[in-house]
């Protein structure tokens, strides 16, 4: 199985961090680039109408992080692309990696249990069913993964 494309969805918190460190490891070794995915959004609660959000502003905030996080991986691995999208992340992230033909997904996962994981749900779950391509997920605590 040959992997020319990772692509790796950050959130820009520690799982993620390991996440692009580990992809920016195994890349060169086999050769392939690398995608850093953020999916940004915005939830509009039933009583919003009217309010104004500076959707530009949080969207250049978001880019800004995003090629800050190009840089430290490009320091290892100069093949490294950025996307910037908004939306439902699991939904995002699948999607991203049909439309790239990635080979692999590598991301962070909080690793919620009990009531937390089932008010905000599991991202990476959803990935890992829905994923057409393999996905390697990694914790944030060295001793899970």
């Amino acid at each position: 199985m040959r992997l020319s494309h990772i692509l790796v969805p950050i959130d820009f918190g520690p799982a993620s961090d390991r996440a692009c460190a580990l992809a920016a490891e195994i890349a060169p070794k086999l050769e392939s680039k690398i995608t850093l995915l953020h999916v940004w959004s915005m939830p509009l609660p039933a009583y919003a109408e009217g309010i104004v959000f500076p959707f530009d502003a949080m969207e250049a905030a978001a880019r800004s992080k995003l090629e800050q996080a190009r840089a430290r991986v490009k320091e290892r691995l100069p093949n490294v692309e950025i996307a910037l999208s908004m939306g439902v992340a699991w939904d995002r992230i699948v999607e991203t990696a049909k439309e790239h033909d990635v080979d692999m997904i590598v991301m962070g996962t909080h690793g919620r249990h009990g009531a937390p994981r089932w008010l905000l749900g599991s991202v990476a779950e959803k990935v890992v069913r829905l994923s057409p391509v393999p996905v390697l997920t990694v914790h944030a605590d060295r001793d899970r993964a």
